[in-house]
């Protein structure tokens, strides 16, 4: 009993709980630690990015060519390594991207502050979000916290989202915490037989929400930080309606409910005990099976350097071309005129600057409130930032994980889940914003 309530209530304190950090923000204690370590090594992050992305490249290639014994006999070397032809361009174009920006030489396109210079920036916090958050997440998946969640809220959660209860628990940490946070829990939970393949990906696209401080970020880069509260609660509103409707229709809807591996885990009482009892047998059952402190360090270890070595040369890859395109082209500009007709109808002013940023949120959160600082408008500024903030679809990470994971979601179908989430969100947050101005 011990060994699941206190493991898990650090867990739960972690990832969870609501402080206040240096700032006078509202922060998690994870974010607070991570944060922290962050500023600590912030020097010389850009230089261990750099021979992150080389040595994984270099070993691929040698990988993919040469298929030498230490790489294949080694299931993590292996599934590290091992790649298609496809993905292996990818990395060798995300070497050449990190190491013409981490040196400042070659094609300025490719390392100028707005492109591989911000990718870069997004790296170093990125690494050392995944470093912490690999190392405290056994706490609250391996020690019961979630199968007593799940038992008591099954009757609230399945009718709602389609979900399992246990995920009640991701929710909240999907939701609270780093985006890339929730979809490493997610993916865990899939990779482990507790999630099917439609129930992983539904967590994943609808509640990886950005953090709390960086919704603020957004809000007062947009001048609207003086109604945050609302601000909020508009993300809050249109982001539960996308998760209530989305796994509900395609493309979620149609991914088999079919499990990665087998697990014999359920959430259903049996009819001679009572819901708490059960909750708690099975919450005691998962934490006697937790193992001890060097099998938490070994995961850890396990999720961490997987995370490092396969999503951050790819992030560094498709981050950059996504930028340089929206920053050196007129594409957006050109493919987003359609949208300029649904703002109007919206009744949403400055239509005409505002609807490139509706659809760059598919490349990154960041660069519709970019897009946006310029207009005049509040009501506008308003409206882009909340819907890049539900948008939560975007290539520089968050998808970039999804589709080089096992979850069985590809490109096309985060494509067509950004742009559901777009439209169903577009009405809620005009209507919202057109009864506050």
């Amino acid at each position: 009993m011990l060994k699941f309530i206190i493991p898990s209530l650090f867990g739960v304190i972690i990832f969870l709980m609501p402080v206040r950090d240096a700032d006078n923000n509202f922060n998690i204690p994870l974010g607070v630690i991570t944060e922290f370590f962050i500023d600590l090594f912030s020097s010389f992050l850009p230089f261990v990015i750099t021979l992150v992305i080389i040595l994984s490249t270099v070993l691929s290639v040698i990988a993919y060519f040469f298929k030498p014994k230490f790489i294949t006999s080694s299931r993590m070397l292996s599934s590290m390594f091992n790649t298609s032809f496809f993905w292996l361009v990818i990395r060798v174009i995300g070497m050449a991207a990190v190491i013409m920006t981490h040196y400042q030489v070659g094609l300025r396109v490719v390392y100028s502050d707005s492109t591989g210079g911000t990718m870069m920036g997004l790296l170093t916090t990125l690494i050392m979000w995944f470093l912490v958050a690999s190392f405290l997440m056994p706490y609250l998946i391996n020690f019961g916290i979630m199968e007593f969640t799940g038992t008591l809220l099954r009757s609230v959660i399945r009718p709602l989202f389609t979900l399992p209860g246990r995920s009640a628990i991701d929710l909240l940490a999907s939701w609270i915490g780093n985006v890339n946070v929730g979809v490493v829990l997610t993916r865990e939970q899939y990779n482990t037989g507790f999630y099917t393949g439609r129930e992983a990906v539904a967590i994943a696209t609808n509640f990886s929400t950005v953090s709390l401080p960086f919704c603020l970020v957004i809000a007062r880069m947009l001048e609207v930080d003086h109604i945050f509260p609302i601000f909020y609660l508009t993300i809050v509103i249109a982001g539960i309606i996308c998760a209530m409707i989305i796994p509900r229709i395609p493309p979620v809807s149609r991914i088999p409910d079919a499990f990665h591996v087998e697990n014999h885990y359920t959430e259903v009482v049996p009819k001679n005990k009572s819901k708490i009892a059960w909750a708690l047998e099975q919450a005691v059952k998962r934490a006697e099976k937790s193992g001890s402190l060097k099998t938490q360090l070994k995961q850890g270890y396990e999720v961490f350097v997987d995370i490092s070595f396969v999503l951050i040369p790819q992030v560094m890859a498709i981050g950059t071309i996504a930028l340089i395109i929206a920053e050196y082209t007129s594409f957006f500009t050109i493919i987003s005129q359609p949208m300029v007709y649904v703002l109007e109808f919206l009744r949403i002013p400055e239509a005409q600057a505002a609807a490139p940023a509706t659809i760059t949120g598919f490349i990154d959160m960041f660069i519709p409130a970019v897009l946006a600082s310029g207009i005049e408008t509040e009501i506008t500024r308003f409206f882009i930032g909340a819907l890049s903030l539900v948008q939560i679809i975007y290539l520089t990470e968050m998808a970039t994980l999804i589709i080089i994971s096992k979850m069985p979601a590809n490109f096309w179908d985060l494509l067509i889940i950004f742009i559901q989430r777009t439209i169903i969100s577009m009405p809620i947050i005009a209507i919202i914003a057109h009864i506050i101005y």
